[in-house]
């Protein structure tokens, strides 16, 4: 029963050309309501309207907006990171597969990664909920970072990616989102579940940002989950278009700059 409730859940994340367009909508825990985010239900409706497939929110946004919710897949986060008053790189798990159900959730989503003082406590939690997730057929997407959440960008190498991407794979998640380095092709090959890219911190260039998914999709991508560069972008409906048009209907880059300032 558990791969059979996995594989109708994952229908709601991806696609049929086994492609996904998540925006990432869970920042709240870390560093409060950021613009683009101070009401939940107005951009939850944009992003509905705009060609995503699904949102990662914490599980106070999605018990209060399951309307807004309701046309979108739901990945549920079950950790924190450290608030911007905090200390370290390590999440912590908060919720269970069982909260996460009687929200309505597709799937799940916990922090891990390889390094010292952090995959200590995130492995084991990823582990944890693997389990969980094979018992209730909800499938588990691991969020993989050297150095755990908001970790030294000199831990973010190539290796270091293919790494933690693998031993994510070995503990048993059904995706993985995770960073984006040139040569990525090399992470897609030596991991066995779907692998989505992740957004960053917000930037000015959007050319070399769509420059940088089209890039991850062609070198294996099976899609993005992204947050401040869509949401927080002056015009997320065109952001989202144009991002939408890339994972999924396989447009040139000069088409998505074209839709992003049409």
């Amino acid at each position: 029963m558990s791969n059979i409730g996995k594989v109708r859940r994952l229908k709601r994340l991806f696609r049929p050309d086994g492609r996904t367009f998540i925006v990432a909508m869970d920042h709240g825990t870390n560093a409060g309501p950021l613009p683009g985010l101070e009401r939940p239900g107005e951009t939850l409706t944009k992003i509905a309207a705009s060609g995503a497939d699904a949102v990662i929110v914490n599980y106070g946004v999605a018990r209060e907006f399951a309307r807004e919710l309701a046309s979108l897949g739901l990945i549920l986060r079950l950790d924190i990171p450290p608030t911007v008053l905090g200390q370290g790189c390590a999440s912590h798990l908060v919720y269970g597969v069982e909260e996460a159900l009687r929200l309505g959730a597709d799937a799940v989503i916990v922090n891990a990664g390889p390094g010292v003082g952090v995959e200590e406590v995130t492995l084991p939690q990823l582990a944890q909920i693997a389990r969980q997730c094979d018992a209730w057929g909800i499938p588990l997407i691991g969020e993989i970072s050297p150095g755990g959440f908001d970790s030294d960008p000199a831990l973010r190498t190539l290796k270091n990616i293919q790494l933690g991407a693998r031993i994510a794979c070995e503990l048993g998640v059904d995706a993985i989102k995770t960073i984006y380095h040139p040569g990525f092709e090399a992470v897609v090959k030596n991991c066995f579940v779907p692998i989505v890219v992740l957004g960053g911190a917000r930037v000015s260039d959007d050319v070399t940002f769509l420059a940088s998914i089209k890039s991850a999709l062609e070198e294996g991508a099976a899609g993005v989950a992204i947050g401040r560069n869509v949401w927080g972008h002056p015009q997320p409906e065109k952001m989202a278009r144009a991002l939408e048009a890339l994972i999924h209907k396989g447009a040139t880059l000069g088409e998505a700059k074209a839709i992003l300032q049409g």
